[in-house]
């Protein structure tokens, strides 16, 4: 397989790793960080993050989960998911991002044939999916340890205090929402659920004190596109909210990068290039591969960019579902595992991906 470097194993405890749906994390990862020793990832229908540690060359176990309503005051507590799309690191924080989308009602094949079409009809939203956020991320050097807390010292300067805060809004919506509700190429999707191309944030990162969010839906006649924000705290520190970018008061950047048709599944920065995920908008099977924007960071500190196909590098495929294993294997996360190499973690994962009771595969790939 072309790039394909390692195999990782994750092991979960299978203690914290079902969900009162009877759904395993393993089976919905959408996200992935790697800090030192240590993955961070989630499952798109909880509240929770997942840590695990490098245990052996190739598996990384010791699995503990952390309750987000502990650190941030989620607006419909655990009663919801977040729908976590997307995590980063920046200046000892743990930033992370839901998908600010709307979902679409699935028929239930058990059901009468007239109320499976019902069903199709209902749309709905989960409160706190609007959800973009950080998290104190404590590095314990005399371990290598990394943990989350709600506040304390920033272990750089002492004097300095490091607090969780999340942006300002309001239930079902936020700062980004308000700010994009009349766009020329946004407003339109707002009411369409993400998985039919409508607005859907599936990705987060970071630089400087500029933030990224990659856009899986919606796509316009092949072009995705990836917004650019800045956060600054409130005055007591206790919250966030949006900053301009330019000195007219600009609170949002669009990019447009034409991927073939695809959206983005995911993004990260690697030194001043981005890499992107990218993969069908709709809910089907298809190619994902994974593209390099060369240089990204400093193109895009002025104007908004359009980035026309011979201008990415797309780098291979991804594998995906396809025949018996339809709608498996949806590579979902990407994160930064070194300098050379990326992971990627799939939702959906195939039989063959897991090996064993609480496992999954993850893949690493070179890129340098």
């Amino acid at each position: 397989m072309k790039n394909l470097s390692a195999l990782l194993e994750l092991r979960f405890n299978p203690e914290l790793s079902t969900n009162a749906d009877g759904k395993h994390v393993r089976d919905g990862l959408s996200t992935v960080l790697h800090t030192g020793d240590y993955l961070w990832v989630s499952c798109d229908e909880r509240t929770t993050l997942e840590r695990l540690k490098k245990t052996g060359e190739h598996t990384f176990a010791e699995h503990v989960s952390f309750d987000l309503t502990q650190y941030l005051d989620l607006p419909d507590g655990n009663n919801s998911e977040i729908d976590i799309e997307g995590l980063g690191m920046a200046e000892g924080y743990l930033w992370l991002v839901g998908s600010h989308s709307l979902k679409r009602k699935k028929p239930r094949k058990e059901d009468p044939v007239a109320k499976q079409i019902k069903r199709l009809a209902k749309v709905t939203s989960d409160p706190n999916r609007y959800l973009i956020a950080r998290i104190p991320l404590v590095h314990h050097p005399e371990t290598g340890e990394y943990s989350l807390c709600r506040e304390c010292p920033d272990p750089q300067d002492p004097s300095k205090t490091l607090r969780a805060a999340q942006l300002l809004g309001s239930d079902k919506s936020n700062q980004l929402m308000d700010a994009i509700a009349h766009d020329l190429h946004l407003a339109h999707f707002l009411p369409i659920p993400g998985k039919d191309n409508g607005f859907d944030i599936e990705g987060l990162a970071l630089h400087e004190d500029r933030i990224f969010l990659g856009l899986r839906g919606p796509v316009l006649r092949g072009w995705a596109m990836v917004l650019e924000i800045r956060l600054q705290e409130t005055e007591d520190g206790t919250a966030l909210q949006l900053a301009p970018l330019t000195q007219d008061g600009l609170l949002y950047k669009k990019h447009f990068l034409h991927m073939n048709g695809m959206g983005v599944r995911e993004l990260r920065i690697n030194g001043n290039d981005l890499y992107l995920l990218a993969g069908p908008t709709m809910d089907l099977d298809g190619v994902i591969s994974v593209f390099r924007w060369r240089n990204a960071m400093a193109q895009t500190q002025g104007e908004e960019q359009l980035v026309h196909r011979k201008d990415l590098e797309r780098l291979f495929d991804v594998p995906y579902g396809s025949g018996v294993t339809s709608g498996q294997d949806k590579a979902e996360g990407l994160g930064v595992y070194d300098d050379q190499h990326i992971i990627i973690v799939y939702d959906s994962p195939s039989a063959i991906r897991k090996p064993e009771d609480d496992v999954v595969v993850a893949d690493v790939y070179r890129v340098g």
